[in-house]
């Protein structure tokens, strides 16, 4: 299914009440999903994609909306499509230019952000498997043959996609099961409200995994947004250099290449 099939005409019976009334407009910022702003009553956005592939994402915002952290999920429909209705969160992401304007605060609030993040507890998470996922994708897609490292700074860059793959399977082991993860963790799924925390969006790639993961987003995504890697020591200090491993994100990286 492409995002064409995804349309308002085609959006299920239950959800048109919120519709009725409300100026509509196209958010979407990805091929693999539609998403509109539904602009009354405070705002809700509704996701569509193919089938089965916002369950994860579904129930992990549930999640992290019990956390305080995320929006509420008020309808997920599964069907030809899948339909995901939440409320808007207050606040702008962390690419809204009056966050760009001050990377170094913006840059701080990001790394200890995470690193409360990282410190929660996290039972009852309904995706406990996060690594093992996560390896058995990257295997996955290298036998598809996807394998593109050209997003990546040079210092995360494989010279070929059987490079990465020997660092998977010789080192992948080494990722660990023991962190709450956004999955994702990049600027535009940070929430801000007024420099404040609002909440996390996005949440598709989350689940109990390696600590890892989501610092090598967070510094890709450093250098992406604001167009220079000065930022990422300074990233490091602040969520903590005793719990970086340089090495643990160059195996982040092997696996990155690959999806």
């Amino acid at each position: 299914m492409n995002n064409e099939q995804c349309t308002i005409d085609n959006v299920p019976g239950e959800l048109r009440p919120v519709l009725e009334g409300a100026k509509v407009s196209d958010s979407s910022c990805s091929e693999e999903a539609r998403v509109w702003f539904v602009d009354r009553d405070g705002g809700y956005f509704l996701k569509c994609a193919a089938a089965g592939t916002l369950a994860r994402e579904a129930e992990m915002t549930r999640y992290y909306h019990g956390k305080g952290l995320s929006a509420e999920v008020l309808r997920y429909i599964a069907g030809e499509r899948d339909w995901l209705l939440t409320r808007k969160l207050p606040g702008e992401d962390c690419t809204a230019r009056r966050h760009l304007d001050q990377p170094e605060r913006l840059c701080d609030i990001l790394a200890e952000r995470l690193a409360l993040l990282h410190s929660l507890d996290y039972s009852g998470c309904p995706e406990p498997n996060h690594t093992d996922r996560y390896l058995a994708q990257a295997k996955k897609n290298y036998l598809k043959g996807d394998y593109d490292s050209s997003h990546f700074p040079d210092s995360y860059g494989y010279a070929s996609a059987a490079e990465a793959l020997h660092v998977i399977e010789t080192r992948g082991q080494l990722l660990r099961r023991d962190t709450l993860l956004h999955g994702d963790y990049c600027l535009p799924n940070v929430l801000l409200d007024g420099w404040a925390f609002s909440g996390f969006v996005d949440l598709g790639g989350g689940g109990v995994g390696d600590r890892h993961v989501d610092i090598f987003w967070a510094l890709w995504s450093l250098w992406f947004n604001l167009k220079t890697g000065k930022y990422r020591e300074r990233f490091i200090d602040a969520y903590g250099r005793a719990n970086v491993d340089e090495e643990m994100l160059r195996i982040v990286a092997a696996v990155e290449v690959f999806g």
